[in-house]
């Protein structure tokens, strides 16, 4: 069976949410931080050996004194990401689990995501080498002049896809795109693009719009009817060594022993 190290980029500035709260991944979806939500799905996967999540370095005290023993209790990895998300990235696939044979990144801000469209974008990344979570765009695109904000003209919507995540690499393929992207300074935006940078394969899986993004604050009332509409099995833990009782209280557990994170 392929093993997945899974990681989740949790290092971001918040711009877009707000100076006056706190950030994405300290707010909370339904009693449980948005970051948390996000890792549900992959909890006590047979086939994933290892999850990793990378915060600002600034959050590192407050991320630990907060959620330490949900860590512990979870066996997560956290480490410090980058300025950049591709830096995070990067350092995350540095001290990915050697036994792995692929990784997969997903947004810590994407709460709403359920157990088979994992289940499916691992199965077509282990045939390809790469797969990603992606919805066709139904909507009118509009080209707009920034300066004037006049509309310039109307993008075709034809095979134009909209991309989510988890993204699903075979290890060696992300490993070598990553080194890449350093020696030869690609601007990117996310993974995939390394790939089409490099020439590789990688091939969309039906997502949905509930497996949306949180950037704003208006994000969060949105995210509360995805999730209350996602299938039963990943409105609490999937898959998780905890009963459905016991998700509900996750974020009570006793400090743990020290040298467990």
């Amino acid at each position: 069976m392929p093993r997945f190290a899974v990681i989740l980029p949790a290092a971001g500035q918040s711009t877009r949410f707000g100076s006056s709260v706190e950030k994405k991944i300290f707010q909370e979806l339904e009693g449980r931080p948005i970051w948390l939500r996000a890792v549900e799905p992959f909890l006590n996967r047979a086939d994933v050996g290892q999850i990793l999540i990378a915060i600002a370095a600034e959050d590192r005290e407050k991320f630990l004194s907060r959620y330490s023993a949900n860590i512990a209790f979870l066996g997560l990895t956290v480490i410090e990401g980058g300025a950049e998300r591709f830096e995070t990235v990067a350092k995350a696939v540095a001290l990915a689990d050697p036994t792995c044979d692929f990784i997969a990144v997903h947004d810590a801000a994407r709460p709403c995501l359920a157990s088979a469209w994992v289940d499916s974008v691992f199965l077509e990344a282990t045939r390809v080498g790469a797969a990603l979570l992606a919805i066709p765009v139904v909507d009118t695109l509009k080209q707009v002049d920034p300066e004037t904000q006049e509309v310039r003209g109307t993008v075709p919507r034809a095979g134009l896809y909209q991309a989510q995540t988890p993204q699903v690499f075979r290890r060696d393929w992300l490993t070598e795109a990553h080194a890449r992207r350093s020696a030869e300074g690609w601007d990117v935006t996310d993974d995939v693009q390394l790939l089409e940078k490099m020439g590789r394969p990688c091939v969309v899986v039906a997502g949905s719009p509930l497996n949306l993004k949180v950037t704003t604050v208006d994000d969060l009332a949105i995210a509360r009817a995805a999730l209350a509409a996602l299938p039963q099995p990943s409105r609490r833990i999937s898959g998780s060594p905890f009963s459905a009782e016991e998700s509900m209280w996750i974020g009570d557990f006793p400090e743990p022993p020290a040298g467990r994170v």
